[in-house]
């Protein structure tokens, strides 16, 4: 791979990406290449690096190593190139407090200031990806209440509609069914199912391990480094996924679905 242009057929890339937090190592040279129209999900015990990896991937956490976002070297692309490319959705559903006072459509909204003019205001266009977002997650009989007065579970639907609303080529969401009622669960992952039969390229971090073997294919993380990078129906993604977990957990075919279910 050159330093400026990574494989073609890859939407998002990282090539001997290392990161710290607080001086202390955290990823070890992680290869890893997620092509379009593909849901990956990534998963690890605690402190595997999970998160830090995906915080890598969007640009926010200082790293060594080179990522590429459609061919491209992140560093690259300006800020609002990058905004309209890629859309982030954070762990715990965390936002901007100063958000807190706005209403639940207007953070929605904020997903659409990368296609936006300066100081213009919202379009058409505009209104009618957020009310879809906001519909899709079923947030928008809410939508003049203030993000501060919601629930969690209320808050992380109006947050995934934002990142939602952004219509990114590129979707990374960090525990995005936290706080999230099973039924809401379960839209949320129709939802990436969805997002990648669309084309996109969605990468998501979850600790449901059943959620997480609903996604095409599975990054099994420990001590950050990657263990396994393979197809959520494999036998040798099982089998990785059961020795990170120090074989606590055994993978099984139940109702056609593959689920995680104490050894």
């Amino acid at each position: 791979m050159s330093g400026t242009v990574a494989s073609s057929s890859s939407a998002l890339q990282a090539h001997g990406l290392r990161a710290s937090l607080g001086g202390t190592p955290v990823l070890h040279g992680i290869d890893l290449a997620f092509a379009p129209g593909c849901w990956t999900s990534v998963v690890g015990p605690n402190g595997a690096g999970k998160s830090t990896l995906l915080r890598a991937l969007a640009g926010l956490l200082p790293h060594d190593g080179q990522v590429h976002l459609h061919g491209r070297l992140l560093a690259q692309w300006s800020a609002r190139e990058r905004a309209r490319g890629l859309a982030w959705l954070a762990q715990g559903g965390a936002s901007d407090g100063a958000a807190d006072d706005l209403s639940s459509l207007d953070v929605v909204m904020l997903g659409r200031l990368p296609h936006q003019r300066w100081l213009a205001p919202a379009s058409a266009r505009d209104h009618a990806a957020v009310e879809a977002a906001m519909r899709r997650t079923q947030c928008w009989d809410w939508r003049a209440r203030p993000l501060g007065q919601l629930s969690g579970g209320e808050r992380q639907r109006v947050l995934l509609a934002r990142a939602l609303a952004v219509q990114a080529p590129v979707l990374l969401m960090d525990e995005p069914l936290a706080n999230l009622d099973p039924p809401h669960q379960a839209d949320c992952l129709a939802s990436a199912r969805e997002l990648a039969a669309a084309g996109h390229t969605v990468v998501s971090v979850l600790h449901e391990l059943h959620a997480a073997l609903c996604a095409e294919r599975v990054v099994v993380m420990v001590a950050g480094r990657v263990l396994h990078h393979g197809a959520s129906g494999d036998a040798a993604t099982h089998r990785a996924l059961e020795a990170v977990f120090d074989h606590r957990v055994r993978v099984h075919a139940v109702d056609g679905q593959w689920v995680a279910l104490p050894a």
